[in-house]
């Protein structure tokens, strides 16, 4: 049970709060932006870590 405890109790690192906001902003455009873009809501999740990551 100590791996547990060790694991909830730990900080997120800042990485993963700006994958999460990444993946929203990515999500809150509009189908023509995506259009525009090129790019679909498969790709979101690969985008939102290349952009957490910078």
């Amino acid at each position: 049970m100590g791996f547990f405890t060790e694991m909830f109790a730990r900080p997120r690192p800042q990485e993963h709060l700006r994958y999460r906001t990444a993946l929203a902003l990515l999500h809150s455009t509009s189908n023509a932006d995506r259009a525009d873009i090129g790019i679909k809501p498969a790709d979101f999740p690969r985008i939102a870590r290349e952009m957490s990551i910078r």
